[in-house]
């Protein structure tokens, strides 16, 4: 690692630059760019990434040791640009520590805001400002955040309220006032004694009173936050791995909190739900951070036109908000003039939609970060859009600033709009994340886990929501919060996640030992159905039916764009008309996959299906094959006829039979009354069919060489089809496929059955219809003699399902009862069913392309397993040189933006 750890900045200069983010972190290479670009930063220093893996690797003491004599430097430099000193009583120095990793993790990890004060210091602070109320408000904010993040002050109960609020409320209550900066001085003195004795006797522990004994705690308390369970968990979330580690960045405190004059808020320089081009974002005057983004105190509008839609929603008259919730713009209108200048500067600086934090000390604005704004998906879309519109980025760029994976949140479903038309209005509260979501209510976040584990769709309602909620939030539908505005935990968070988001809805009163919600009279209470549109933010009583999304517009523009760059096509997943319909509509190009066995189950096509499994001569299962023709067919026409003029690549029968038949009593009593015989004979059967592992048994092309008049019947019905629509002057392109061939004497029966087939319904018909013959790489040793398969196989799909279970040994339907083990302790570092594995399957894949196109030089090849519909899987197959993904037509979007970013990539 390098040798210097901490790198300074302040008054327009810094040793560090933005393009240094994975060594100083996001947060402290942006506050490095801003002072050397001009924008008001409070000096200070930031500790690198580095520091936090020796701190896990060698321990507290050893890096408290490492750091000492570069830290002790580092707040020399601040004291001399701030003209003050650090514990000094006459002229205090106070501090800001916190975390920053080079990905964006709002919430995740821990801030302590007021360092350096003890009872001498703020007397001096109180002395030196003039101002006593803001030195105590300092003082208990400090005590409360530093006994919460370095002390460990926490609730004892999770149906209990955080202890320090439990205190403030009980001061409150003596004068029955509501908000905390109604508070006396002596009422925050008070505070202060009250939270110190409350942590000695909750923890065991002192308030620290040495600065720098304080300012050590704080910064290790940062490095554990990087190991605690929420950031944990929302590093798995994202794919940030954890050998990035966090900085920590310590800075001059600049205050919001010195009365009027003073104010901080959250700002974007664009509509982090919608992508609209409109600055906006919250303040409140004479507050400091984490009273915006807490969400205990509903926050105001930045903007003039942000406050009157605010109103609006709120039902909140034009003199009320003038007087009471006026915008920034209304009430400090020059420094609004400096924040609006300023964040435009931001974002043609960075080309990109910024999420900013600023303080106003007594007329002063400081930006104490900025950063690249977390957005829902559609907002993804539309600001890369509007930005490439704009001339700000080039077509490229667009592409690659899209995320694949959050393209999902635009094919979420709306609510249909007879249905909310009908709904049962409960409450307003703020849009804060857009989309549709209905669910039953839960009120803590380990039971919204453990609920949607278990099958539900859940609501998490909350007072407020903490970092501490993140998993629920993620296991949630959406998250309805009675608190906080538009820039709050839950909004930030939730529109990062894709989740519909209602917050600030004040007209909630949340019990959480009664686990209820009344609303107006109403009470829900936990286990009811809610509805919330995250879009207007309102709250329906009861379930709201929704409807597919629609998309067009920026969507379409983007998937242009995909189309222009991308060299890997994709195709489909798809057994019926309609899931082919859909994934044409989203941009596919075929169907890369048909499974048949899908269309064996319904009523009479599983009888016909069962007598053929009965029968025990081959006379009796062609009987029943006949049976089954007329149904195959009409299946394979309607796909063909959906897929005019493209690809479909038909796979046969590939389970093993059992999987046909009923296994209990009262489905063999029913099948031997449907087929005319003894129950007994029934059950006979369906032991005969069982074997130890099925999985590896009379499945796929052993199936068809076993019993080629099965082979025989699916292609008379596949090609049968095909005339047919040709008859009727439509273009099919069907494409038989064989299963689980592990030798090329297996194809080259299955190869035959199928031409000799072919041939005699050609001439029968006095029709031909062009197809393919190829087979499913599934088994390593196909992919090891792929030269040889090649011969007779004129594609090859990879059923990268299958070649991750037979390439690991790991049962796919097993893998979970060892996978969070494997995971947790690295053996592992993603599921291989999910992510495909590049190094061991990858290797396989690439090996069989090579070793197939030397024996047949245009050999097609393509993926359709899982992994075709997930980016970094896609990519690889692009790098491989496949000529297509299949994946669910609902990932179709999300495989062609990966494939188009594969190509861009591999320019640069």
């Amino acid at each position: 690692m390098s040798e210097k750890r901490v790198y300074t900045f302040g008054n327009g200069k810094a040793e560090g630059k933005a393009d240094m983010r994975n060594l100083l972190g996001g947060k402290g290479a942006n506050l490095a760019e801003m002072n050397l670009i001009g924008v008001p930063v409070p000096p200070g220093f930031t500790i690198t990434t580095d520091v936090c893996n020796e701190y896990f690797e060698k321990g507290k003491e050893t890096v408290v040791g490492l750091l000492k004599a570069e830290v002790e430097s580092s707040v020399k430099h601040v004291e001399s640009l701030m003209n003050s000193k650090f514990g000094d009583p006459s002229n205090p120095l106070l501090m800001s520590v916190r975390s920053g990793a080079r990905a964006s993790m709002p919430g995740m990890m821990d801030t302590i805001l007021n360092l350096g004060l003890n009872d001498v210091v703020v007397e001096g602070l109180a002395k030196k400002t003039g101002n006593e109320r803001f030195a105590y408000d300092s003082y208990r904010r400090f005590v409360q955040m530093y006994g919460d993040v370095v002390l460990g002050m926490k609730p004892v109960n999770k149906e209990d309220i955080d202890p320090f609020e439990a205190i403030i409320q009980q001061v409150k209550a003596q004068r029955g006032i509501k908000l905390d900066n109604e508070m006396t001085v002596e009422e925050l003195k008070q505070l202060v004694t009250l939270f110190k004795n409350a942590i000695k006797e909750q923890t065991g522990r002192n308030f620290p009173d040495d600065p720098m004994e304080q300012l050590w705690g704080a910064v290790c308390a940062v490095f554990d936050s990087w190991m605690n369970e929420r950031a944990i968990l929302y590093r798995k979330m994202e794919g940030i791995p954890q050998e990035w580690g966090t900085a920590v960045t310590v800075m001059a405190m600049v205050f919001g909190n010195m009365g009027e004059t003073s104010a901080t808020g959250v700002c974007f320089s664009r509509d982090a739900a919608t992508g609209e081009n409109c600055f906006n974002g919250e303040y409140l005057i004479n507050a400091q951070g984490e009273d915006v983004v807490a969400g205990i105190r509903t926050p105001q509008q930045i903007t003039k036109e942000g406050s009157l839609h605010w109103a609006e929603q709120q039902n909140i008259d034009e003199e009320t908000r003038r007087k009471k919730f006026p915008s920034m713009e209304e009430a400090m209108p020059e420094l609004y003039a400096q924040l609006y200048a300023l964040q435009d500067k931001l974002e043609k600086h960075y080309h990109d939609m910024q999420d900013m934090e600023f303080t106003v000390q007594e007329g002063k604005l400081w930006f104490l970060q900025t950063r690249n704004g977390k957005r829902t998906g559609t907002a993804m879309v539309k600001i890369a859009m509007d930005l490439l519109h704009e001339g700000e980025i080039d077509e490229k760029t667009a592409l690659l600033r899209c995320e694949p994976n959050k393209l999902d949140e635009l094919l979420h479903p709306v609510f249909d709009k007879e249905a909310r038309a009908q709904a049962h209005i409960l409450t307003r509260g703020l849009p804060a994340s857009p989309g549709a979501a209905c669910g039953q209510v839960v009120f803590f976040a380990d039971d919204a886990t453990k609920w949607h584990e278990d099958g539900h769709q859940v609501i998490m309602v909350r007072i407020e929501t903490s970092p501490e909620d993140l998993a629920g939030m993620s296991a949630a539908e959406g998250i309805l919060t009675a608190r906080g505005g538009m820039t709050s935990h839950a909004a930030v968070v939730a529109r990062g996640m894709g989740k519909c988001c209602v917050s600030g809805a004040g007209a909630i009163m949340v019990d959480y030992k009664a686990r209820t919600v009344e609303i107006d009279g109403t009470i829900i209470r936990e286990g009811d159905y809610i509805s919330l549109n995250g879009s207007t933010g309102e709250v329906y009583a009861g379930e709201v039916k929704t409807r597919p999304a629609e998309v067009t517009g920026d969507f379409a523009e983007l998937m242009n764009l995909c189309k222009k760059y991308s060299k890997l096509v994709v195709r489909t997943n798809a057994d019926t008309p309609h899931d082919a319909e859909v994934a044409s509509n989203f941009g596919a190009v075929g169907i890369g996959l048909c499974r048949t066995e899908h269309m064996f189950f319904e009523n009479e096509k599983i009888k016909a299906m069962r007598e053929m499994i009965l029968a025990d001569s081959t006379e009796d299962r062609e009987k029943a094959l006949d049976k089954l023709l007329p149904y195959q067919k009409q299946d394979f026409y309607g796909i063909l006829k959906c897929m005019d003029g493209m690809p479909v690549n038909i796979r046969l029968l590939d389970p093993p039979l059992h999987e046909f038949v009923p296994h209990d009593l009262k489905g063999q009593e029913i099948m031997a009354q449907e087929m005319g015989v003894s129950v007994q004979f029934i059950q006979s059967r369906v032991s005969s069919l069982s074997e130890h592992n099925p999985m590896l048994g009379l499945r796929g092309c052993r199936l068809g060489n076993t019993f080629p008049e099965i082979t025989a019947m699916q292609t008379k019905a596949i090609l049968g089809a095909a005339i047919q629509l040709k008859k009727e002057g439509f273009n099919p392109m069907p494409e038989i496929m064989v299963p689980l061939v592990g030798i090329v004497n297996e194809l080259d029966i299955q190869e035959h059955i199928i031409r000799k087939t072919a041939d005699k319904l050609f001439k029968k018909e006095g029709v031909e219809v062009p197809f393919k013959v190829g087979t499913m790489i599934e088994i390593p040793r196909a992919a090891l003699t792929a030269d040889l398969i090649a011969q007779k196989a004129e594609y090859f799909s990879f059923g990268t399902n299958d070649l991750t279970q037979m390439t690991f040994g790991y049962s796919r339907d097993d893998i979970a009862s060892f996978l969070p083990s494997y995971l947790e302790k690295k053996i592992l570092d993603v599921d291989p069913f999910q992510v495909l594995d590049q190094k061991g399957v990858g290797q396989l894949i690439q090996m069989a392309v090579e070793k197939g196109r030397k024996t047949r030089k245009n050999l097609k090849c393509g993926i359709c397993g899982e992994h075709g519909g997930e980016p970094s899987s896609v990519k690889f197959c692009h790098h491989v040189g496949l000529n297509y993904v299949s994946c669910s037509p609902f990932r179709v979007p999300i495989a062609r933006l990966a494939a188009a970013q594969a190509a861009v990539e591999e320019m640069k």
